[in-house]
């Protein structure tokens, strides 16, 4: 049975399209974006987080946040990160999902797309980010698929286990706000675990790269989980290393992945996958213990295959001397 696909009001926004199996459904806006403003059960919990005073708003001069899942490029800068997507998109059907395409931004000129489906028999997401150099110049971005998660979940991010016996193996971003004695992270041997605290007072935010490929959030009972692609050849953004990035507030949280770093040609355009998963009676893991429990059977059954054919792609960057940028060599997008 094929995915369905209507035409619904959703969260303030009259003109929203809905993705159906019968068993989750994934909402995503027109009037503003592109964004994806809900993915659940059918009938049950939104996972992720919208802001209640954003509903239903268009045609703001400024950034909003609105919430859900968005597209940025990286590293983050104003104002070329928070190039204004409070517009209408262009979509299209395709089959068991829909493209969505944003308005070009006068001054930034990279053109956000995003290409969803849903799995007619799973819980299964695919989301192809994809961004298309609309300038006269060359230009050095990353891919970044931002997740804003609901509030009282624990997200869980695997650690690396293997390496050198007398070389590092792991490495940390942190910004100018996070404390590394925050009550909400819990720093352990497998794994790090972030609450997301609706008492919180201040923001969090780590870095770091994930060669596993997979990060996790446990809330309403059950698991979400964000599968994506890992290069350890490649330059990342932030210090070149963060293929993941994590942030929270009182709000919410935000599961990151990111692409490597590329230079993009005139036309050109460059793609980031990610696929999503949902479990049902999946409780919050309290220990590294019941995170293998719990949470590596979820992660482990058999793996979205857009993801494998994603670390295949002929058109990879590759880390070179001075650490400068790989040169994205698929086909330029279509003016």
């Amino acid at each position: 049975m094929a995915t369905r696909i209507t035409k619904k009001a959703y969260g303030g926004w009259p003109n929203c399209i809905s993705l159906d199996n019968g068993l989750v459904e994934v909402i995503l806006s027109t009037d503003v974006g592109p964004r994806i403003l809900f993915y659940g059960f059918r009938n049950g919990a939104n996972h992720m987080h919208l802001v209640p005073e954003h509903a239903g708003r268009t045609g703001d001069e400024d950034w909003v946040m609105y919430g859900g899942h968005r597209l940025w490029h990286s590293p983050e800068e104003r104002p070329r990160t928070y190039d204004e997507d409070n517009f209408p998109v262009a979509w299209q059907k395709i089959p068991n999902g829909v493209t969505l395409v944003s308005r070009l931004d006068e001054w930034v000129q990279v053109e956000k797309e995003l290409e969803v489906t849903l799995d007619p028999d799973s819980s299964r997401v695919q989301v192809i980010h994809r961004l298309t150099n609309r300038n006269a110049w060359d230009i050095e971005l990353s891919v970044w698929a931002l997740t804003v998660m609901a509030q009282g979940g624990r997200e869980i991010i695997p650690q690396v286990q293997d390496g050198p016996e007398l070389l590092p193996n792991r490495s940390v971003a942190l910004w100018t706000y996070t404390r590394m004695n925050d009550p909400r992270v819990t720093w352990g041997e497998r794994y790090i675990f972030l609450d997301q605290d609706p008492g919180a007072a201040t923001p969090f935010k780590i870095g770091l790269p994930v060669p596993d490929g997979w990060a996790a959030y446990a809330n309403h009972g059950q698991l979400f989980v964000k599968h994506f692609d890992f290069d350890p050849e490649a330059e990342y953004p932030d210090f070149g290393l963060c293929s993941y990035e994590t942030y929270t507030n009182p709000d919410f949280i935000e599961l990151e992945s990111l692409s490597p770093l590329w230079l993009i040609e005139p036309g050109e355009a460059i793609e980031h996958v990610e696929a999503w998963e949902l479990f049902q009676d999946v409780p919050k893991p309290l220990s590294e213990d019941d995170a293998d429990r719990l949470v590596l059977p979820c992660v482990r059954r058999e793996r979205p295959a857009v993801v494998a054919q994603a670390a295949t792609k002929e058109a990879k960057p590759k880390r070179t001397p001075g650490r400068k940028p790989g040169r994205a060599t698929s086909k330029p997008a279509d003016a």
